[in-house]
């Protein structure tokens, strides 16, 4: 079943603790000519929206933590992004709820992964064309790199240079906040990886090496630079 030309190349975020559920349905979006993203939960999935643009999300209802009630009532305050709620809960009262949270449509477990696909194109086919229009890839220039914001991926010429999960995930938090510092706290909490200031350290470390890969001169960075006394600051040109 192919998509609707307009939707082609959109970005989708699914947000399922479920790994069987996301991977399957990632790899059947895929298929279909999406560009698809994960999240494990609802933190990981804000973590992502601080540094992407989606053109829809897909959120499950029955996470541990915050559930996607909640995730969907938070991120309707400024999103205006299509958001499509999975859950186990069929009844009238939930299916109810999740429109009133803000929601566009609700899909009740277990479903045919091409009804999801029906779904999915129906929501984006009510969107404005203004809005489905498939914008060239964002992106920042560092001299001779060159990184793509709704990717996350740091390119040499045409080369991709590898980065690990922590430096993919800083990069699109400085991308995110480009010319404007960033605290080494607010690097520690973004991350997930706790307090304490033998975090902060371990940001330092993270900071050294990701200067490693995109800086001429890594002990004198141009383009990561230190801010004394407020953190960290990307500056492309």
């Amino acid at each position: 079943m192919s998509i609707h030309e307009e939707h082609a190349d959109a970005h989708l975020l699914i947000v399922d603790d479920d790994q069987r559920i996301r991977e399957l349905l990632q790899k059947f979006l895929a298929r279909n000519g999406f560009l698809v993203t994960g999240a494990k939960d609802a933190a990981h999935a804000r973590r992502l929206l601080t540094g992407l643009e989606f053109d829809m999300l897909i959120i499950d209802i029955m996470m541990p933590g915050e559930d996607g009630f909640t995730l969907t009532k938070y991120l309707r305050r400024t999103l205006t992004t299509p958001i499509l709620l999975l859950t186990a809960k069929g009844d009238t009262d939930d299916r109810i709820k999740g429109l009133e949270m803000g929601a566009d449509d609700y899909l009740p477990k277990p479903f045919e992964p091409k009804e999801l696909l029906l779904r999915v194109n129906a929501i984006l086919r009510r969107l404005p064309k203004t809005n489905i229009v498939v914008e060239p890839p964002k992106t920042l220039q560092l001299a001779e790199f060159r990184y793509d914001v709704t990717r996350g991926e740091l390119w040499k010429g045409e080369e991709r240079i590898r980065l690990t999960a922590t430096e993919t995930a800083l990069m699109r938090i400085f991308a995110a906040n480009a010319h404007v510092s960033v605290s080494r706290e607010k690097l520690v909490n973004d991350l997930g990886k706790g307090d304490g200031s033998a975090q902060e350290r371990a940001i330092d470390v993270q900071i050294t090496r990701l200067r490693r890969k995109l800086e001429a001169e890594p002990k004198q960075p141009r383009y990561l630079q230190t801010i004394r006394g407020a953190g960290y600051m990307l500056a492309p040109d």
